[in-house]
């Protein structure tokens, strides 16, 4: 199968997961694309392949030599809850030409060169886009297209030597939940990659350490017509709490290694608000800073509100390159296959995590490949078949590399 018709495919599943579910995984339906996949996989001759009570598919390519290290390669099938992905419509332009693709002439909808300069590097390529109603589900959907069609290359060519290959397709990735329920001794490899990035020239191997601020404000509430001197408003803190934080270190004001405050939930009333943060930092030193400007801001509205803003910290993830500097060899693999194959290898510091980053920190050694795919998490979203065919050459060159090495 084409990797065209391979992706084309599993975004029609809608495996959209759900922030509010307590369940694994947290939406039944990711568990119909991994039902799926692990049928395709028996396909392949894949061996050991499973789909635990979690939703989570394993699987191996049985080896032909025992040289090498055994590899895995890790996707996860779940969609963003921040748009829809139910019955995508995919739109294909064949042989880019550098002009503006319309998304969505109805809706006004439109990608631009110019405001998406990444564009002019994918002239002559062939992109899906959406219809301009649903995410596309590139991520990570294209990676697991790639994965696959590395799995099906290596059965329609048997003479290629590899160790065993893992493989693993997760769940609830985007819902920060990919890697609760991972089985690393189920999986039994010595380290993995996931396949999980964007463009496909760029590698990662650091990503933000990440902390969720929880701000809770309590208030007084009294009748507006016999509140002066008695009435403390939750809200107006709350405003005045996210203002005394600035503008200077929020996401649409940074970029690269600079981190950032998120304020993506804000709810109350005059008795009591509630103030949802993600702080994100590369660097732990400068984390704490952003922590420690949270908390005498709290501090200072204390003085005056009489303790009314309190803030609990939560740990999410951490920084993977404090693992990979121990193993660089695993980073390097990657940056000497792309050169081999002609590409223009980019290290990028991942605003954000990966199910890698977590693997990371319980073991498993998990850098981060491209996929092909920009734009994740909205109606904008596309993705460049030419680079997601690149991905496969990549991942067959590392595993060839490996083996000879």
């Amino acid at each position: 199968m084409k990797i065209e018709s391979r992706f084309l495919k599993y975004i029609s599943f809608d495996t959209q997961s759900s922030e509010e579910s307590t369940t694994s995984p947290s939406t039944d339906k990711q568990k119909v694309l991994g039902e799926f996949l692990a049928e395709e996989m028996r396909i392949l001759k894949l061996q050991d392949v499973m789909q635990d009570e979690y939703g989570i598919v394993y699987g191996t390519i049985p080896g032909n030599t025992d040289q090498g290290d055994v590899i895995g390669f890790i996707a996860h099938m779940d969609t963003s809850p921040d748009a829809s992905g139910e019955n995508v419509n995919p739109q294909i332009i064949r042989n880019y030409n550098g002009q503006v693709i319309t998304i969505n002439d109805e809706k006004k909808m439109y990608l631009d060169p110019e405001e998406y300069p990444e564009l002019k590097d994918l002239i002559h390529h062939d992109i899906i886009t959406t219809d301009g109603t649903t995410l596309l589900g590139a991520d990570d959907k294209a990676g697991i297209a790639i994965i696959m069609s590395v799995a099906e290359y290596m059965y329609r060519h048997p003479e290629f030597k590899h160790n065993d290959i893992k493989i693993a397709f997760t769940c609830d990735e985007e819902v920060g939940r990919g890697t609760e329920h991972f089985n690393i001794e189920r999986f039994n490899a010595d380290y993995a990659y996931t396949v999980d990035g964007g463009d496909i020239n760029q590698y990662n191997f650091e990503n933000f350490n990440a902390y969720k601020a929880v701000v809770r404000i309590t208030g007084q509430s009294f009748h507006t017509g016999d509140a002066k001197g008695k009435m403390v408003n939750a809200l107006t803190i709350a405003r005045n709490f996210d203002s005394m934080l600035g503008e200077a270190n929020r996401p649409e004001t940074t970029e690269g290694y600079e981190g950032f405050y998120h304020l993506y939930d804000m709810h109350g009333d005059v008795a009591s608000a509630t103030l949802t943060y993600l702080l994100r930092e590369h660097d732990m030193d400068k984390m704490h800073k952003l922590m420690e400007r949270m908390s005498s801001t709290a501090d200072y509205l204390n003085t005056i509100h009489d303790n009314s803003v309190q803030i609990e910290y939560i740990h999410q993830y951490d920084n993977m390159k404090d693992i990979m500097i121990k193993v660089p060899q695993i980073v390097e693999q990657i940056d000497i296959a792309m050169r081999d194959l002609g590409m223009d290898p980019r290290p990028t510091p991942i605003r954000g995590g990966t199910d890698g980053a977590m693997l990371s920190y319980k073991g498993l050694p998990c850098p981060n490949l491209g996929t092909g795919g920009y734009n994740y998490h909205g109606e904008y979203e596309y993705a460049s078949l030419t680079q997601m065919k690149k991905g496969v050459e990549l991942i067959l060159r590392m595993i060839k590399n490996n083996v000879e090495a």
